[in-house]
């Protein structure tokens, strides 16, 4: 059984991803309560898999996150692709009009703001977590208070569907993670399935240091389908590149990396894996 780190609770997004990803196998998911955590739980213990969210299609780069991966020894292994829907939940027998305050995450309570508007009698209180404000619902015996958070999780923690799909945006999707120490990366390198790769580099601080790069990848038809840059603590006006590619030919990925490395300093490739394909609406 696969142990895979976590951020969040039981009934979070992170955990719904990561047994999606691994549909059909037994898996423990192992809480933690910052991806910091997450990260220190995978350094003390190289077998364990971790899964972290890195993008979103409404809130943006989780950016953080590009730190914590460029500072450790995990790699990149896989990913997944999650349509985010929210639901409203709250102990059984209880309505809409018996709701005086909504709990949630900062995120989740923006993305659902234009329900909220509709509904200006719902005090909007902040938690750390969706999951976990279904979870502290559910535990206080919480009345006419409401979690905004996953179906997953209003079902786990015995709540009450009120109304699902309630976010404003139907096209919100996070691009998660899935993480092994280097010791297992080998085990996920399925070469006829691989795809996509993760790369970060550093360059001089030059004029035209970054096209020089880009005009390598697309001299051998790699294709760019992200780059994020990071300024680097302690050099001014210095940035560190996260890149992703994707490609059809390994060869001429192959032959990218070797002309567009000596272009670069502190060059490396953070995972090698095959693309999620998107998720539909």
């Amino acid at each position: 059984m696969e142990q895979i780190a976590i951020q969040g609770i039981a009934g979070c997004y992170h955990e719904t991803a990561a047994r999606r990803y691994f549909s059909g196998r037994e898996v423990e998911t192992i809480p933690c309560l910052s991806f910091n955590e997450l990260f220190d739980r995978m350094a003390a213990d190289p077998r364990m898999l971790g899964i972290a969210a890195i993008e979103n299609t409404i809130a943006g780069s989780l950016l953080p996150n590009y730190e914590l991966l460029q500072q450790s020894h995990a790699h990149i292994v896989g990913e997944k692709k999650l349509r985010i829907s929210h639901v409203i939940a709250a102990l059984p027998g209880q309505t809409l009009d018996d709701i005086h305050e909504v709990h949630s995450h900062p995120i989740a309570l923006m993305q659902c703001g234009e329900f909220l508007k509709g509904h200006p009698g719902m005090k909007v209180v902040e938690r750390d977590d969706t999951a976990g404000s279904a979870r502290e619902i559910a535990e206080g015996h919480l009345v006419a208070t409401a979690a905004i958070c996953g179906a997953e999780a209003a079902e786990l923690y015995g709540l009450e569907i009120l109304q699902r799909g309630i976010e404003t945006n139907k096209h919100n999707f996070t691009r998660f993670l899935l993480l092994a120490d280097e010791s297992r990366a080998e085990e996920f390198s399925d070469a006829p399935h691989v795809n996509k790769a993760s790369l970060v580099f550093t360059l001089s601080h030059t004029q035209g240091s970054l096209s020089k790069v880009l005009t390598v990848l697309s001299f051998y038809g790699i294709n760019l389908t992200k780059i994020q840059s990071l300024p680097i603590i302690g050099r001014e006006w210095e940035y560190r590149f996260y890149v992703d590619v994707t490609f059809d030919n390994r060869l001429r990925y192959r032959q990218a990396i070797d002309a567009a490395r000596p272009l670069t300093s502190d060059f490396r490739i953070l995972g090698e894996y095959a693309e999620c394909p998107n998720p539909t609406v």
